[in-house]
């Protein structure tokens, strides 16, 4: 049989996108074996392309059970370890036979340290060892022309030290996800009979703790009233919000004397101020301020920005979305990008301004990843109908490349200070004069003009219309998924590619609800444990130190098995001393879960007793759910009402027709049931079994 270069992808789309761009013709075959798809492609030599589907292999305990502390662990293939990825067998199985006759492998996995791991894993134990001499391809985007060049410009070997450094992390954060994550499920278990998924880990844990050290402070904060003094001034033909320049006055006596001195009087023009800022283009989005962005304008959380600009870059209309790098270098072709994208009318007219600038240089953020440059456009248009969440992550990576090559932007700011009776007042304007690159990234980027009229120093003003503001002082704002994103990346804590899983596990786990990160009393119980019996394992400064001596790894200056060994010696007294308090251990978390899981339930205040709570019950007798008071089964109230047996029940507040509670039943590919509970209520019968 003729012998093949084996190339191994981490994803299908990747593999299709491969084969095609290596094939002489751009017309790969196409095989599926046991339901996976592999490519043939010919060049001058026969070249094979077979996917996987991320991680086929993870890490378990080397015995069975749910004991701890468990120290010892092996790598197994994925099917093994999680029953519901059984698909993976035929996967796995199906690059084993392809490997048989390749006399050259090649990993093309993502480079970074998630795909180095990926593509290792497979070749080592799937191919047969394989990992030894294989090459390795560098790509950032999917485009033919850099698949080719990296194809042909193959490292010659694997980058061992980047791999070491990737297994230590997973077999790291491993050992502390599952005996911290075991020792708090067996505790709550042991108390309770009952078992319940609770998990913490290397990242989670620290992350966890910001919240709730933030929520801590917004629930112990007391207000503090203060009274500020604002007015208006007649300029011109127009009238300009003005207030005073001591802006919070803590006195009320104070506030109204002010107001009384300054009523009914004219101002005259103490000092005007004027400054012109330039500002220069933001720089090119890394992960996280693409995250961040995609946020504030969409309100996409950042695990769902990620999944989007994943499925982008492998359509080839994006580069690699997890980097860390804010630098465009010359060699990804700045022209040749924009040039491409003159083909979108939307982007036509930007794209030919910048296209006719004497030289291209873009404005550069600081960040640095030596595997990848920033997030940029590769200048392909979409080949299929894209959703209009992936529209606007496109359009958006596309509006900030073109916004770095753009001129600063021009501002002028105006301050002015009026004198009204001895005290003094604050009129502020600003106006832009050259928008420059803001005019690049519209919409996304918007001038705050207050375009303020001629005014000369000495000049008189009518005050009208002032008034006096009773205010309280403000808690400290909960995080919310991109300001908590930061956070984790100003402590250096998780990796660009993890954080926005981080986040997300800490809902499921319901440590945390709503758009701001409230914490639960179940997130606030598990942070209490840990503080309590091991703090330093959500101390971020262990975090840190754990990330800092795996980069020693991938310089070579650490080896795995010491840092391995250390991550251990340190874990060993953790998991002693949560033995030692299992039953107190579970006693505080018992009640907690009983909590959360009665806050879950819970729909509003039973409107038949008015002391009970509509929750969601099961009957003892059939199983079956039905809305019920909390007091049915004490037999102190009889409010019951049936539910439908299938779909995702949640609480939507109060009924506009009675105000009673309602609950909104979400079923699969079904547009959402509205429910409202009283069999009396003027818009039951237009709503109810209405989808």
């Amino acid at each position: 049989m003729e012998k093949y270069a084996l190339i191994v992808t981490e994803k299908p789309d990747a593999a299709a996108k491969i084969a095609s761009a290596l094939d002489i013709d751009g017309k790969p075959r196409k095989f599926l074996e046991n339901g996976v798809p592999y490519y043939v492609a010919t060049r001058e030599t026969k070249i094979v392309v077979v996917p996987a589907l991320g991680h086929l292999y993870t890490v378990v305990a080397e015995k069975r059970g749910r004991h701890y502390p468990v120290f010892d662990y092996k790598w197994v293939p994925l099917y093994i370890a999680k029953p519901a990825a059984k698909y993976t067998r035929a996967w796995l199985g199906t690059i084993a036979q392809l490997s048989k006759n390749a006399d050259s492998f090649i990993d093309a996995c993502d480079f970074d340290i998630e795909g180095s791991v990926v593509g290792y894993t497979i070749l080592k134990y799937t191919c047969g060892g394989a990992e030894k001499n294989a090459k390795r391809m560098k790509y950032s985007t999917l485009t033919k022309e850099e698949i080719e060049k990296s194809y042909a410009e193959a490292l010659p070997q694997l980058d061992f030290c980047l791999i070491d450094a990737g297994m230590a992390r997973h077999e790291i954060d491993w050992l502390y996800g599952i005996n911290l994550s075991r020792a708090l499920t067996t505790s709550a278990k042991k108390v309770s009979g009952q078992y319940a998924t609770l998990s913490t880990g290397r990242v989670q844990g620290p992350t966890l703790k910001f919240l709730a050290v933030r929520e801590r402070s917004i629930r112990k904060f007391v207000p503090t009233p203060y009274w500020s003094v604002h007015s208006k001034a007649k300029i011109g033909d127009g009238l300009f919000e003005v207030t005073c320049q001591k802006s919070t006055v803590e006195n009320r006596e104070e506030a109204r004397n002010i107001v009384k001195s300054c009523k009914g009087k004219k101002g005259r023009i103490e000092k005007i101020e004027k400054k012109r800022i330039q500002q220069f283009p933001l720089g090119p989005f890394d992960l996280s301020s693409l995250q961040y962005e995609a946020y504030r304008l969409f309100k996409y959380a950042p695990d769902r920005t990620l999944k989007i600009a994943q499925r982008l870059y492998l359509e080839a209309l994006i580069s690699y979305p997890r980097t860390s790098s804010q630098k465009l270098p010359p060699a990804i072709g700045y022209a040749a990008i924009i040039k491409r994208l003159t083909a979108c009318g939307e982007f036509e007219k930007n794209a030919m301004e910048l296209l006719s600038k004497p030289e291209l240089k873009p404005h550069e953020g600081k960040g640095i990843d030596s595997a990848h440059p920033a997030i940029y456009p590769t200048g392909n248009l979409p080949e299929r109908m894209i959703d209009s969440s992936e529209r606007n992550v496109w359009n958006l990576v596309v509006k900030r490349f073109l916004a770095v090559f753009g001129e600063p932007s021009i501002q002028q700011s105006t301050r002015a200070i009026i004198d009204v009776n001895g005290h003094k007042f604050v009129l502020g304007g600003e106006e832009t004069l050259e928008e420059g690159w803001l005019r690049l990234y519209k919409p996304y980027w918007r001038s705050r003009n207050l375009i303020l009229p001629q005014m000369e120093e000495g000049q008189e003003v009518i005050i009208n219309e002032i008034s006096l503001k009773n205010e309280f002082t403000k808690p400290p704002i909960r995080y919310n998924p991109t300001s908590l994103l930061r956070k984790m990346q100003k402590e250096e804590i998780g990796t660009k590619a993890t954080r926005a899983g981080i986040i997300q596990t800490l809902y499921e786990r319901k440590y945390v609800r709503g758009e701001r990160l409230a914490v639960t009393e179940l997130g606030y119980e598990v942070v209490d444990v840990l503080r309590k019996y091991c703090p330093h394992v959500i101390s971020s400064k262990l975090t840190r130190k754990l990330e800092k001596k795996m980069e020693q790894i991938h310089q070579g200056k650490e080896t795995k098995s010491a840092v391995i060994r250390e991550a251990i010696e340190a874990l060993k007294p953790v998991t002693e001393e949560l033995k030692l308090k299992e039953g107190v251990i579970g006693a505080q978390l018992s009640q907690a879960i009983k909590k959360s899981i009665l806050t879950e339930r819970t729909i509003g205040s039973c409107p038949i007793c008015n002391n009970g709570k509509l929750v969601v019950l099961h009957s003892r007798k059939t199983r079956k759910r039905f809305i019920g008071c909390t007091g049915f089964f004490e037999g102190n109230c009889k409010a019951a009402f049936p539910l439908p047996q299938q779909g995702l029940l949640k609480s939507q507040g109060s009924c506009r027709g009675c105000g009673w509670p309602t609950m909104r039943v979400l079923m699969r590919r079904k547009r959402p049931w509205l429910l409202c509970f009283n069999p009396d209520c003027p818009y039951r019968k237009g709503r109810n079994g209405n989808r």
